[in-house]
């Protein structure tokens, strides 16, 4: 049996507002358990006993009634304030922190919160907070290369065309190869994902081989013609060549976008493009394989397939790369590209300008 405490002094119209809001079908839950706390109390019911009857605990039952004394009915509807809150850091020392954040540190290659918030006297809280507000990323890089190409503007042009108003009666293909792709199997065997738990898999691996997937992207359509070989020389080329001729309609030119590899250019792989005229090459500038829009399927399979594969041979890596080709196939989807010429243009100059170079214009084409 619980004590009894000092009853809470109520008004007869504060009363009725408390049965009001305990019987109505109207009011929240979290409000009603408030009422019944203030009822109970003016019962002279003790704190201990108030919270085993109503199901909650001694310091809500204590802050409500105190919340009741101080402010009465309307009291109810108050909720204590989340979390601790923080203080706006004043705009002179957020001023620091930006500009800080954009210089290299004295024993360091970048930032680290707890660097800054040290190196500016604020919390690593209101590091966070400043950095997301203005889009700083000091932990994250992203890699370039500015391509040298005597001939970037025309190359670019040409490719970019294509993409955007491809000819009509007529294919065409985005062709590249990736060498020395190995069919790697694991030390040990994995455990499975589970709740609560990644799969697992051994860092090192035991090495059974390599192949060359040669792939062209239909552009149009999105299909992937691929091969696998054991090499990626001029022969292997022509080969695949000769796969893409057999597999279109004989009656339709095909425009192929490749980079500037030394087996698309071999004398053997030249006079072959002589004798079928119907074939006719579009190299991207050096440097500029994002233009090569097979390189996003590359991507694709290397994500799908590949990279948390296991291949105990080379044979079980061929398969694979041709089971993801047939199941691509059978659903394709074109990668659309959307930027000009002009846009792309845009982009590159700022970068050329920083390292020093000849900004790109129509009338300025020296790198």
């Amino acid at each position: 049996m619980w004590a009894s405490s000092a009853a809470l002094a109520i008004e007869p119209e504060d009363r009725q507002a408390l049965e009001r809001i305990v019987h109505s079908g109207r009011s929240e839950q979290r409000h009603a358990l408030r009422a019944r706390i203030i009822l109970g109390a003016a019962e002279g019911k003790s704190n201990n006993a108030l919270a085993q009857e109503l199901g909650t605990s001694r310091p809500t039952v204590r802050d409500r009634r105190a919340r009741f004394a101080a402010g009465g009915v309307k009291a109810l509807y108050e909720d204590r304030p989340r979390g601790k809150g923080f203080s706006p850091v004043p705009r002179a020392k957020e001023a620091e922190v930006i500009a800080k954040t954009q210089k290299r540190p004295e024993n360091a290659t970048q930032w680290s919160c707890r660097s800054m918030a040290k190196a500016s006297g604020v919390s690593t809280a209101s590091v966070q907070r400043i950095w997301q507000a203005n889009g700083l990323k000091p932990h994250l890089i992203r890699t370039f290369k500015l391509s040298n190409d005597p001939q970037f503007l025309e190359k670019l042009d040409d490719v970019v065309g294509l993409y955007m108003n491809p000819p009509e009666q007529a294919w065409v293909f985005c062709i590249d190869e990736k060498s020395q792709i190995q069919a790697l199997d694991r030390t040990q065997p994995g455990l499975p994902m589970k709740k609560g738990r990644g799969g697992t898999m051994t860092h090192d691996d035991k090495r059974n081989g390599t192949t060359t997937r040669f792939a062209a992207l239909d552009l149009l359509k999105g299909k992937v013609i691929g091969q696998c070989l054991p090499r990626h020389r001029n022969q292997a080329f022509l080969q695949f060549l000769k796969a893409i001729d057999r597999a279109t309609p004989q009656h339709l030119d095909i425009h192929c976008v490749a980079d500037h590899y030394g087996t698309h250019k071999h004398p053997n792989v030249q006079a072959w493009l002589v004798a079928h005229p119907r074939f006719q090459f579009h190299f991207i500038p050096t440097s500029s394989s994002w233009l090569n829009l097979v390189e996003r399927w590359f991507g694709k399979i290397t994500t799908d397939r590949i990279r948390r594969g296991i291949f105990k041979s080379v044979a079980e890596l061929e398969q694979a790369i041709h089971d993801d080709i047939q199941h691509h196939n059978a659903n394709p989807k074109p990668f659309v590209w959307t930027k000009s010429a002009a846009d792309i243009i845009l982009k590159v100059n700022p970068g050329r300008a920083v390292l020093g170079k000849s900004v790109l214009s129509r009338g300025n084409t020296s790198l």
